[in-house]
Parts: structure tokens; C-alpha cells; sequence
């Protein structure tokens, strides 16, 4: 991806001198950085390659996976895929430079100026190259990965806060952006392509990093882009009904996320840091494979690293932080039950990571939040508005079961479910949403390609009580009367998209953030009272 890693130029420019004769550049500083080229013979063991045409003894100048992406002296990988095939692509790679093709299968046609290497399996090929590649980054990390439904993206910028120093960054990949150590990108997919994870650590490596964090999904996990990946600490949050489209069935789920603890991704981790207020979690301890160092944490009393004498207030929440050697009071200005189990996950992470916890645990009253994450919009209106990410019916629960405990006044939502997606959630996010708020606005979320009226045609099997909730097709108009419902000590919340700043309509993307929109309507409400 332009942006997120940075081509050498220099190597680049050496292979587009090469005139189509294969005659070296004439220049001899082209010809010196052409010589020092990596070769295909580097990053390939002999029983990966099933079969292959041309020379091995190839050199070149980079990897790619996108062949808009290919430049002059480019491996490209054609990956197999759920929308396109990179097979298709591989002519379009070749007209843009690349010299070597890795495939499941050697085209029937070939370029006698191509390599062409077979493999069994494109991705875990990429993986497996990509980590060679950008010289094993991962291994000069002390890597955190987390894994779990919810909450991902506030554990892992938790565990960034406790760890970083002036003196020392932390890098981040994950949901909201990706902290590369000398520079913040805006993120494009919590767990990006093998390709693109191993350059990414690489920079943060280069840039003086020496622990990174990263959101893990269950996709990453499934479809190799972790593979091989060394984590100092896998942590695990909680595993709920959601990506059933994708997995089928909770137990496949449960699978594919279990892998990152037991070596499925080709590699163990050093120490796990697991939910055990999570039936899954004590699953996985259950399961976990010998000799493997395990921190337990949640409000559990058998819990390693846990939590007492818990208050959720409506602006903080204070407990008493345990662990083996010590305990600490602690008021952080997160709030909710699931914040709280946020909290503990990041503190144990570190804590298997090794790291003093009366240096860490302090640290924990300090981090504000994340944005997107139950962020509080304060314009000087008399009534609260959150903007929360929570896309799930469980997510939905938990965040309304907190906000109706600490609302003097009425509580209202507006949610919406995403388009192409699994359909089956949809009244069970209804059915959540109705069951703890006075009224309700259901919207578009990100409809994509699907039909609005089929995505609330199944958000309705879910309604009970149709006198508390409306369905509006315009997100900025189910906002605005959201906000003209709400009077002193009541609360609405603004739920599903959190961070974005866009909505997806079939193949367009518009220009969408609730925060800015609820900021707009409050300002406009305002002048006119």
C-alpha cells in the first residue's frame, strides 16, 4: 500500500535501466546496486516450491500482492481471493515490471523474461517471504497481539500507554491507525496482509522500536497473515457471537482464535495474558498447551491479575488493582464493566511481558481513552452523547446495561447494521438495543452493496416494541432527531461506527463521522434556541 511501505527507489530505478535484451545498465552505480539485488533463491526453501520455470537464480527488487501496485524488478504473489483472483492479474503484473510470479499454479502461457514458482499455497508462501524479506522484524520485537470480539482496539492502545516512554516508542497496528515509530498512518484494516504487517514492523524496528502492539483479528489469524509471527504475549479478550458470515459456527471461531495460542500460526508465544471471566477463556486455558506461561485476569477471584472493589461510576470507574506480589486503588476515566475487563487485560499483558506492575499499574489512571471508544461529545449541551464502536448485539448489551446503570434520565440510541454482512445479527442487535433504551433511531450503518430495506427488514424480526424505535434511512437525520429528543441528564448513543469517517455505499464512499456530525447538530441546535 502507497504510504505504508516504502519501496527502494534506487533498486527500483536499477531494474527499469535493464533494456529488454538483459544486457546490464550501463551506468556502473546501477550496475553495482543490481548486483547487490536479493535473489529469489534467498527467501524460498526447496520443498515449498512445488514447481517452477525459469531462473531462481533471479534477482529483485521487492514483494507485491497488488498488481496496481507492481513496480520494475516486483515478485508478485497472485493470492486466491473471496472477490478476485490474483491469477487474473498476473499479465497486468508483468506489463508493470514484475519478474518473478509465486502462484498455486504456473499459467498455461508463460514469459520466457518471467520466473514462475508453484506453490501449494499462495499465502502462507507470502507470509513466509515477507518475513524473510524484511529480516525477521517480529524476532527483534517484544510483540503483544490481542485477540477476541471486543475490545481489541482499547487494549492495545492501553498496553501502548503503559509501556511507552519519552525516551521510548511503542508501535501500533491496529484498528484506528497504525504508529510506525517515526510516523502515524491512518489504519485501513485492523490486521493488514502479511505483506504489508512484516514491512510495517520492519520501520518500526528502523525507527528504534522495541515492543510493538497489535490488533489480531480472526481473518488474520485464518488466512496466514500472522503466520509465523513470534508474540512475546498473546492476549485473549472474550469471544461473542459476531463474523459468523465468515466462520459458520461459535466452536470455528473459537478454532481459528485458539491458534494463536497453541502454535497454529507456525509459532507459539512466550506468555498469554487470558480472560477467565470468558467461559472461551477458561476454555483456552483449559486447552493451552504445556510449558506455556499463562496470566490469567478478570473480576474472577481465581484470576491472576484481578479486580476489587469495583465502582462503575457515570464519569470513572475505581477498583483495586491485585496481583501476585501487590494491589493498588486505581480511578480511571474509562467507564464501564467491559472497560474495567479492558483494563486488566492490558496490565496483564504487560505484567507477562515482564514489566515491574508498580511501574505500570500507576499509569493505568492516566490514559483517556480511545477515539471512537465510548467518547464523550461535549459541546456545553445539557445532556450526554457517546459515540461507541460497538457493532454487535453483545458489544450493544454490555455498553447499554453500563449506560442505563449511571442515566438519571432517559436513555437513547442510534444504530444501524452493516450491509454484506452476517444477516443473522441483526434483530439480536435490535433485540439488545430495545431492551435497555427508552427509544431507539435504526439507520444506515454502512450498507454497502446490500439494499437498505432488506437490512432493516431483518433489524425488524427483532423488534418488541415498535412505540420505542423508528427506522430512518438518512444517518445525519436519525441524528438530528436524536438530539432534539434529549433534555438535561438524559444520554444518547451513537453506536457502530465509532472512529469512521466514512460510510460505504455499494462502490462509493462518502465522507461520514459521527463526531463531527454531532458536533455540526449541536452547534446549528443551539443558534437556533
Amino acid at each position: 500500500m502507497i504510504g505504508y511501505l516504502t519501496p527502494n527507489y534506487p533498486l527500483v530505478a536499477a531494474f527499469r535501466s535493464l533494456p529488454a535484451t538483459r544486457r546490464r545498465p550501463a551506468d556502473r552505480v546501477s550496475q553495482k546496486i543490481f548486483k547487490m539485488a536479493p535473489k529469489l533463491t534467498d527467501y524460498f526453501n526447496d520443498d515449498e516450491i512445488v514447481a517452477s520455470k525459469g531462473d531462481l537464480d533471479r534477482p529483485i527488487s521487492g514483494l507485491a500482492m497488488d498488481s496496481r501496485r507492481v513496480m520494475h524488478g516486483n515478485l508478485f504473489f497472485a493470492l486466491p481471493g473471496r472477490r478476485a483472483d490474483g491469477n487474473l492479474f498476473i499479465d497486468e503484473a508483468i506489463a508493470r515490471g514484475a519478474v518473478a510470479i509465486v502462484a498455486e499454479k504456473i499459467p498455461a502461457v508463460t514469459s520466457a523474461r518471467v520466473t514462475y514458482i508453484q506453490v501449494t499455497d499462495a499465502r502462507r508462501a507470502l507470509g513466509r517471504v515477507s518475513q524473510r524479506f524484511f529480516k525477521f522484524p517480529d524476532k527483534s520485537l517484544e510483540l503483544i497481539g490481542v485477540t477476541g470480539t471486543n475490545g481489541k482496539t482499547t487494549v492495545t492502545n492501553l498496553a501502548k500507554h503503559l509501556l511507552a516512554t519519552s525516551q521510548q516508542r511503542v508501535g501500533l497496528i491496529g484498528t484506528v491507525n497504525y504508529d510506525l515509530g517515526a510516523r502515524i498512518v491512518p489504519s485501513y484494516r485492523t490486521t493488514p496482509e502479511s505483506l504489508e504487517l512484516f514491512g510495517m514492523l520492519a520501520q518500526m524496528r528502523d525507527a528504534g522500536c522495541r515492543q510493538a502492539v497489535m490488533e489480531v483479528s480472526s481473518h488474520g489469524i485464518d488466512q496466514y497473515r500472522v503466520l509465523g509471527m513470534q508474540f512475546a504475549v498473546a492476549v485473549f479478550t472474550n469471544l461473542t457471537r459476531d463474523h459468523l458470515d465468515y466462520h459458520g459456527t461459535m466452536e470455528a471461531y473459537f478454532e481459528v482464535k485458539s491458534r494463536l495460542f497453541n502454535g497454529g500460526v507456525g509459532t507459539a508465544p512466550r506468555a498469554a495474558a487470558i480472560n477467565v471471566d470468558d467461559a472461551y477463556g477458561r476454555r483456552l486455558v483449559a486447552e493451552a498447551p504445556q510449558g506455556l506461561k499463562i496470566v490469567t485476569f478478570g473480576e474472577a477471584p481465581d484470576a491472576l491479575v484481578r479486580a476489587e472493589n469495583v465502582k462503575l461510576n457515570f464519569k470513572s470507574t475505581s477498583l483495586t488493582l491485585v496481583w501476585p506480589e501487590g494491589r493498588l486503588d486505581i480511578e480511571s476515566p474509562l467507564i464501564g464493566r467491559y472497560n474495567l475487563s479492558n483494563l486488566l487485560a492490558a496490565f496483564a499483558a504487560c505484567y507477562a511481558l515482564g514489566r515491574l506492575p508498580d511501574v505500570i499499574a500507576p499509569r493505568l489512571k492516566s490514559f483517556g481513552g480511545v477515539p471512537g471508544r465510548m467518547e464523550r461529545i461535549e459541546e456545553g449541551q445539557p445532556y450526554n452523547v457517546l459515540v461507541d464502536y460497538a457493532h454487535t448485539d453483545d458489544a450493544l448489551r454490555n455498553a447499554l446495561a453500563m449506560l442505563r446503570a449511571i442515566t438519571p434520565g432517559r436513555l437513547f440510541v442510534v444504530f444501524g447494521c452493516g450491509g454484506n454482512r452476517d444477516r443473522t445479527k441483526r434483530p439480536l442487535m435490535t433485540a439488545a438495543v430495545q431492551e435497555f433504551a427508552d427509544f431507539a433511531w435504526a439507520t444506515a450503518d454502512n450498507p454497502r452493496s446490500e439494499q437498505l430495506v432488506q437490512i432493516f427488514g431483518d433489524m425488524k424480526t427483532g423488534v418488541k416494541d415498535e412505540a420505542k424505535i423508528a427506522f430512518v434511512d438518512d444517518r445525519r437525520r436519525a441524528l438530528s432527531l436524536a438530539l432534539d429528543a434529549a433534555r438535561e441528564g438524559d444520554c444518547v448513543l451513537v453506536a457502530g461506527k465509532g472512529h469512521e469517517t466514512y460510510q460505504e455505499f455499494a462502490d462509493t464512499i462518502v465522507p461520514f463521522d459521527d463526531r463531527q456530525v454531532v458536533r455540526e447538530l449541536i452547534g446549528i441546535k443551539s443558534l437556533k434556541s
